[in-house]
């Protein structure tokens, strides 16, 4: 029997926050992603699916993902990880949704 990967490991939590995640109310300069606007991007090759993102960090993070949001920030979309070390320390990892590119990791 094949154990759960990791992907599949998140991918449950992932979907249920993406679906009960609340719409915003107007349309600002900062706004967590809407499921259908974050669909849309991905659709319109906009910005990269989560599964490309993790893909393409493999082996990049400075540990293990334990929380992801994306938003849109000033017309950019970002996802944003939140990333545990294997000393416990959180760290704050901001990726532009369009290239990939890590753009900072800061720890909290």
């Amino acid at each position: 029997m094949r154990t759960p990967g990791f992907l599949e490991f998140l991918a449950v939590p992932l979907l249920a926050g993406l679906v009960l995640a609340p719409l915003p109310a107007t349309a600002g300069d900062h706004d967590r992603g809407a499921p259908d606007a974050v669909r849309r991007a991905v659709e319109a090759g906009e910005i990269k699916s989560l599964a490309d993102i993790l893909a393409s960090l493999r082996g990049k993070l400075p540990g293990q993902v334990a929380g992801i949001e994306i938003e849109r920030a000033r017309d950019r979309w970002i996802y944003e990880f939140r990333i545990v070390d294997e000393k416990g320390r959180l760290y704050q990892v901001h990726v532009d949704a369009r290239s990939g590119e890590i753009e900072r990791i800061k720890e909290k």
